[in-house]
């Protein structure tokens, strides 16, 4: 069907397909009861011939002089149409009725003598005819009775014309019933199109009315309303983002200009404007380290982080940790501990995993006290790897330990300048170790320090080849 002719309304089209299952239920419909009363009607009409034989058999009789009557000559006019034979095929007695209504090949149909109704097709209306052997005073006959069909036609006639007639009314109530109940049926669709027509990127906040939660539509809206809320959220996560980022880049930037001008305002010696420069230098360098950071969840969060797939030694990846950042722990007079259990491996991406277990261990070294321990715990079970960074820092509020993986977020704000943090580490440590497959869980402590927990699915190594 050409789009032209396509009709735009869902209604139309609902109501043109009710019609259509309509038209074709009606028309079986008729059909099929067209066909049940001429069965009927052809079998009683059968029932009638059999009747009208044995009458005929009964009401018969030889008169003196050999020829053949009925016992009440006065109801002869009355009789149905009825012929008799001899078995050698010569007609002994007829009817009024079958001698004015004579039928083609009734004589050789009466030879035969089988007992079968034929319907004979040559005349107008058609006539069913019953020949069948019989004794008359003692001679065998044949006696043959005959009905026509034009009651049967009549009647069918006038049947198929009422069904016929009623068609297009049946038709029309269809439709309209159709289009009033797929307009009913669709009117929530409306008031969710008015409704999300309202629905902007500062109204957020509307919601689509959801008249029965239950069904269909009730359900389609409700996940609608479920999407604009998670939108709601992005949104809301997008522009608390944008202002910290924009915050976090203003800083350093406001530092450089600041020392900068301080630097300009008169005549300095060497040392004086390396230490100014050296400034501008640690600005920048903090400014290139966030820029950097943005750039890695940008990645993320668009999808384009391609990962890599290694065997990864967790105990050798947690050396490697420690070892670079062992020089930090010196500068606070801090100890990073190892502990073991097993020799977990895992398959994923190990700069990435690498990137999540810094940020961790970097994380426990700035907020724990001078001479603080941090612990890094490498353990295996059947079903998961498990690294686990422990400190002995300040710990966590119950209250803030909800948001410690939002972007931007730090519990003292105050100190963020001194340590060098961005408020990113942990948001990039979770993103790390989700997007392997894994978990980045805050565990419960006993008030003393912070135990982070990356949970990962154990893959065990395959066997080493050894020749021999």
């Amino acid at each position: 069907m050409t789009s032209w002719l396509r009709p735009r309304s869902v209604r139309v089209r609902l109501a043109l397909w009710y019609v259509g299952v309509m038209v074709v239920v009606l028309a079986v419909y008729i059909a099929a009861v067209f066909e049940l009363v001429r069965t009927n009607a052809s079998g009683v009409l059968d029932e009638q011939l059999r009747v009208d034989f044995d009458w005929a058999s009964d009401m018969l009789a030889q008169r003196p002089d050999g020829t053949i009557a009925p016992y009440d000559e006065t109801g002869e006019g009355d009789s149905p149409w009825l012929q008799v034979w001899s078995v050698n095929g010569q007609l002994l007695y007829d009817t009024p009725e079958a001698r004015r209504n004579p039928v083609p090949a009734s004589d050789q149909l009466a030879v035969k003598a089988d007992e079968q109704i034929v319907t004979v097709p040559g005349v107008s209306p058609p006539y069913r005819i019953l020949s069948g052997p019989s004794r008359i005073g003692g001679q065998p006959v044949v006696v043959q009775v005959a009905r026509s069909e034009l009651t049967i036609t009549q009647s069918m006639k006038q049947l198929l014309f009422v069904l016929l007639l009623g068609l297009p009314f049946g038709v029309a109530a269809a439709g309209l019933g159709g289009y009033s109940l797929a307009r009913r049926a669709l009117a929530p669709v409306d008031r969710m199109s008015e409704r999300a027509r309202l629905i902007t990127a500062e109204r957020l906040k509307e919601r689509l009315p959801v008249d029965n939660p239950d069904d269909e539509l009730g359900r389609l809206a409700t996940v609608f309303n479920e999407t604009l809320t998670r939108l709601e959220s992005s949104f809301e996560q997008m522009r608390r983002f944008t202002a910290d980022a924009s915050h976090e880049l203003r800083t350093p930037l406001t530092v450089i200009r600041s020392v900068g001008e301080v630097g300009l305002r008169g005549r300095r010696d060497e040392v004086a404007y390396r230490e100014i420069i050296g400034s501008m230098l640690e600005e920048v360098d903090r400014l290139a380290r966030l820029v950097d950071r943005l750039l890695m969840l940008s990645r993320a969060d668009t999808g384009q982080s391609k990962l890599s797939t290694d065997i990864v030694d967790l105990s050798e990846l947690a050396d490697e940790v420690a070892a670079q950042l062992g020089v930090l722990a010196e500068e606070k007079q801090q100890s990073i501990t190892l502990e073991r259990t097993g020799a977990p491996r895992w398959t994923g991406d190990r700069l990435v995993l690498r990137q999540a277990l810094l940020n961790l261990v970097d994380n426990a070294i700035k907020y724990s006290p001078v001479g603080g321990r941090i612990t890094i715990r490498v353990a295996e079970s059947p079903a998961a790897a498990v690294v686990e960074v422990s400190d002995t820092g300040p710990g966590i509020p119950e209250e803030l330990q909800s948001r410690i993986f939002d972007r931007f977020y730090r519990l003292d704000k105050s100190r963020s300048r001194d340590n060098g943090g961005t408020g990113l580490g942990l948001s990039i440590a979770k993103w790390a170790v989700e997007v392997n497959g894994g978990q980045l869980t805050l565990e419960k402590t006993n008030g003393v320090g912070s135990t982070f927990r990356i949970t990962l699915p154990q893959t065990k190594p395959a066997p080493a080849y050894v020749e021999g």
